[in-house]
């Protein structure tokens, strides 16, 4: 089942997330700490490369904020549609029917040129 989800509801998922770093001793913040280390920060493979990486991860995921966040990440560091478009073709060869379906709604973002997405980065 296919949810589409509402800005409200995205900022009310942000809010618990905000709630839940402080809860649980700044887990989120640890957590953001490590994306930055393992994404954001070039190494062996450069940053543009680990972000379409993620890109692919958060098809498998089916997390539709991720999708959109990293697919935003993707295009500001430069990365083309026909880059990100075989990314989302190993998603879908990957996974299937189900991974086709989160490709198309990742190539949704791509095409619609996606205003400012939010994900984990709070």
């Amino acid at each position: 089942m296919n949810t589409v989800v509402r800005p409200e509801t995205q900022d009310s998922e942000l809010e618990a997330l905000r709630e839940f770093g402080e809860i649980s001793h700044g887990t989120a913040r640890h957590l953001k700490f490590m994306r930055q280390e393992a994404i954001f920060s070039d190494g062996v493979l450069p940053v543009r490369v680990k972000v379409l990486a993620a890109v692919l991860w958060s098809v498998s995921a089916r997390c539709e904020p991720c999708i959109r966040f990293y697919i935003q990440k993707a295009h500001e560091l430069g990365a083309t549609r026909e880059e990100i478009g075989e990314m989302l073709a190993i998603a879908s060869t990957m996974g299937g029917c189900v991974g086709e379906t989160w490709a198309v709604k990742a190539w949704s973002a791509v095409r619609d040129n996606l205003p400012e997405a939010a994900c984990c980065e709070t």
